[in-house]
């Protein structure tokens, strides 16, 4: 166990601590920097727990989903091709809360990678459940389509996490859809 706590280049003995050890300034200079970066470290490491914490307080649903983003065509445009052998599924930590889809690269990361506003969001449906090439795992799948023309695909081997996605993203969105106008004022 004390070798653990051996910090490089410090013998520890075993005689009861009546050696002496004497370091040079520059060891303790050493020594004192080590000690700062590992008091940052911890630092960065407690605000990213407080942060999953709060996430995980305040979220109405969050997890990780496999997520991959289409732009729809724009008028004039030809059709987009068809990608579907294309593998870009790429795990996402999702986090519904408030009126925004909010989606981290992990879930220990501060700040989110993307979002959306719910306001934003024009459709959301079911995808085809489909199986990848490496593994022979069944994945449930779901769409969420922006006013924008972005389009977030959404997957999980869960088909009950896609059905709790699918029902809330639906509840919120209609909440959202009935409650603004056409130019964007909220009606009371």
């Amino acid at each position: 166990m004390l070798k653990l706590f051996t910090l490089r280049g410090l013998p520890w003995g075993s005689s009861g601590g009546q050696e002496k050890v004497e370091l040079t300034a520059a060891e303790v200079e050493s020594l004192r920097s080590e000690l700062a970066d590992i008091e940052e470290r911890e630092a960065q490491l407690k605000a990213q727990l407080e942060n999953i914490d709060e996430i995980l307080r305040s979220a109405r649903l969050c997890g990780y989903l496999y997520i991959r983003t289409r732009w729809t065509a724009l008028p004039g445009e030809p059709p987009p091709i068809d990608d579907t052998v294309v593998d870009d599924w790429l795990p996402r930590f999702a986090v519904l809360l408030g009126a925004c889809l909010y989606l981290y690269l992990l879930c220990t990361d501060l700040s989110p990678h993307d979002s959306t506003l719910l306001s934003d969001i024009v459709e959301v449906d079911q995808l085809p459940s489909f199986k990848r090439e490496d593994d022979d795992e069944m994945r449930y799948a779901f769409y969420i389509l922006t006013r924008h023309g972005l389009r977030y695909e959404c997957s999980s081997s869960s088909k009950i996490q896609v059905d709790s996605w699918l029902s809330a993203l639906r509840s919120d969105w209609k909440l959202e859809s009935h409650t603004s106008t056409p130019n964007g004022s909220v009606e009371m």
